[in-house]
């Protein structure tokens, strides 16, 4: 509305000083000194004309003054310190046509609390076009353009042009009343766009094991980090449900369990099924010939056969959902099966567009620049996962008009989606410019001999195993620490499985995905340094601070609306700064898919919070009775904020905190 308004006046600014221009050459002509009804004009419009231009520039710089957003969303500090330098030095050095812009936070608070360091990286520029440059000149320059703003509250340069930069602490603390009042409200989007995360992705007829123990979790995080900051997500399961591997197991179906179409077979352990079925099949020709003679049944969607299919399948099922239960994941869906149909599809455009070729009889695809080409259809005329994948691939593409994709996978995978994304963008299904399309590795879980983790007798571990494990071993430590004493049964149970389940998800997140983790239920379940253990007490502490000092929810409501958060005290400034950091975070997540930097900045906000607790009284009580005499509000509403943070955290990697633990 403000910007309608400064065009208006501008337009009409503008007018009047044509009709100026217009009478002012008028009067040069006038002979007549008597004649004076345009000098009378000229005088109003000159007026009126000074009175538009004030306006004008008070319109400008409210503008100027007041953050790019509004409501109840949290800022990006970062961003926002980015647009007004990004102005600045594009205005002090024309010459470049794309400068580089760098803020970032500043690592030691005597230096300010962000540091701009794009003067050195300009001057290199412009000696290699031929210009003299000193970075601390045109860090001067990038100063003396800085335009007028809401948050910096003065600038310093350092060394060869570093901009040390200092926050308005009147601005941040009313950015920590907004969150107060408000909650923790996502940074604005500039386009609500449709994200695709295909993730855990199992196998039928076979359990989970640990090995989808990391695509799970870390898809899960990042489908909630999407969803909080406004983007519609689907969540896609892209199950192994279809295959020659169904043939052996129909057949060993029908054999052991003949009226299975009357009565649903007891099938307990679909593991111990599958591999009976597999052990015929290698060993017996005739079930071998049967089997695939049902595999071809199957594909022809014979009513008995499909029957059988979906028996197996809902097994499977019913298995993955008690994982999925444990760790609050919630997933749809959408198997190898439901694109069978699409590859038909898929390799006639490929021949249609002269993609295809012949190798030994089989049909394969050469995309630009990869080594190796993509099999789209077998020798034997079956497809592949080559095909399933490009099908899968298009029709989220097509169909579901995704603007985001991401695959959650190991990182073995890799070369495999790299071909698969290189064929999609040759035959014009998405332009990476405009499609997101991205393959999110992951390393595997090692045992604490640093091998790949399995049970003493070599197995692959069990994930239902490894979650009984855990609750097992979180039981214990709350005993040890006598918590079975202060919780009801009701509250030892839910702390039970927050710590068990937070700590398994909290150990993967909190390492680079991209690397191999040790998985060590020592480690994660010990309260002290970066584990969800000490973040997890840490919150019930600090959330405890209110209650003992009985200041209720709606007494801290209305402060939030009404007292001012006072951050003179350096760790009540610290802790501050340190709190609106959160969408800088998310930001940073977003760019790179990487989880462990929200698990940093937790573990980083919980020790900032003990500093500034330990130096800054909350709550002042009586020495000889222990009774509250004086509550400092405005350091609650501090705590309330950290705590708000926390949580919100917490929600984004999948841990449910406690009131009580």
């Amino acid at each position: 509305m403000d910007g309608d308004r400064v065009n208006d006046y501008a337009t009409r600014f503008q007018k009047q000083e044509s009709e100026i221009q217009s009478l002012s050459a008028e009067l040069e002509c006038l002979k007549n000194p008597q004649k004076s009804s345009p000098s009378c004009r000229l005088d109003e419009l000159r007026e009126e004309n000074t009175r538009l231009q004030y306006r004008l520039n008070i319109l400008k710089r409210s503008l100027q003054d007041e953050p790019p957003h509004r409501g109840s969303a949290m800022m990006n500090i970062n961003q926002r310190l980015q647009e007004i330098f990004g102005r600045a030095i594009r205005a002090s050095c024309p010459e470049l046509d794309s400068p580089p812009l760098s803020v970032t936070p500043n690592q030691q608070a005597k230096f300010g609390d962000y540091q701009c360091n794009s003067a050195m990286a300009m001057a290199q520029l412009l000696k290699g076009k031929g210009l003299k440059a000193n970075p601390r000149e045109i860090a001067e320059k990038i100063i003396q353009n800085i335009p007028e703003n809401e948050l910096i509250q003065k600038t310093e340069i350092a060394g060869p042009g570093f901009i040390n930069i200092h926050l308005k602490r009147s601005f941040v603390s009313r950015l920590l009343s907004n969150l107060l009042v408000n909650g923790v409200q996502p940074p604005p989007l500039a386009s609500k766009k449709k994200v695709v995360v295909d993730f855990s992705s199992p196998n039928i007829a076979k359990e989970m094991h640990v090995g989808h123990l990391r695509s799970t979790i870390i898809g899960e995080s990042m489908c909630r980090l999407f969803e909080f900051l406004g983007y519609d997500v689907l969540r896609l399961n892209h199950v192994g449900d279809w295959g020659t591997q169904f043939g052996m197991l129909i057949a060993h179906l029908q054999d052991k369990f003949p009226n299975y179409l009357e009565v649903s077979p007891p099938i307990g352990d679909l593991q111990a099924f599958y591999k009976e079925s597999k052990k015929r099949f290698d060993e017996e020709d005739d079930f071998k010939k049967r089997a695939y003679r049902c595999v071809v049944r199957l594909q022809s969607k014979e009513p008995d056969f499909i029957k059988a299919w979906n028996l197996i399948c809902d097994v499977s099922r019913k298995e993955f959902q008690k994982v999925y239960d444990c760790l609050d994941v919630h997933i749809i869906e959408r198997g190898e099966s439901f694109y069978q149909d699409l590859m038909t599809e898929v390799v006639k455009e490929f021949d249609d567009k002269g993609l295809t070729e012949m190798d030994e009889g089989r049909k394969i695809v050469f995309a630009p620049g990869q080594p190796i080409p993509l099999t789209v259809v077998k020798s034997d005329g079956g497809y592949t996962y080559d095909t399933s994948d490009l099908a899968a691939l298009r029709q989220r593409i097509l169909d579901e008009k995704a603007d985001i994709i991401i695959y959650v996978t190991d990182s073995g995978q890799g070369p495999h989606f790299q071909l698969v994304f290189a064929a999609a963008k040759m035959i014009g299904w998405y332009d990476p410019q405009v499609t997101r399309v991205e393959h999110a590795g992951f390393g595997v879980v090692l045992g604490e001999d640093k091998k790949k983790f399995k049970t003493r007798s070599g197995d692959t571990v069990r994930l239902m195993d490894l979650l009984d494990e855990g609750l097992k071993r979180s039981m214990d430590k709350l005993r040890e620490k006598e918590r079975d004493k202060v919780l009801t049964p009701e509250e030892l149970t839910k702390a039970q499985r927050s710590v068990a389940f937070g700590c398994i998800k909290y150990a993967d997140l909190s390492h680079n995905r991209i690397n191999d983790y040790v998985f060590s239920f020592d480690k994660m379940l010990d309260d002290r340094g970066n584990t969800a253990a000490y973040l997890l007490y840490a919150l019930t502490r600090i959330r405890s601070i209110a209650r003992l000092a009985n200041v209720d929810e709606a007494t801290l409501r209305k402060a939030a609306q009404s007292v001012e958060v006072l951050l003179d005290h350096d760790k009540e400034w610290k802790l501050g700064k340190c709190i609106l950091r959160f969408p800088e975070i998310l930001q940073k997540i977003l760019d790179d898919l990487l989880l462990h930097p929200l698990c940093d900045y937790l573990y980083e906000l919980a020790t900032t919070f003990t500093e500034f607790y330990d130096s800054c009284y909350c709550v002042e009580k009586d020495r000889r009775t222990g009774e509250v005499v004086k509550v400092n509000m405005w350091r609650m509403l501090l705590c309330e904020a950290t705590a708000a943070i926390m949580a919100k955290g917490f929600n984004i990697l999948g841990i449910d905190p406690v009131q009580r633990m």
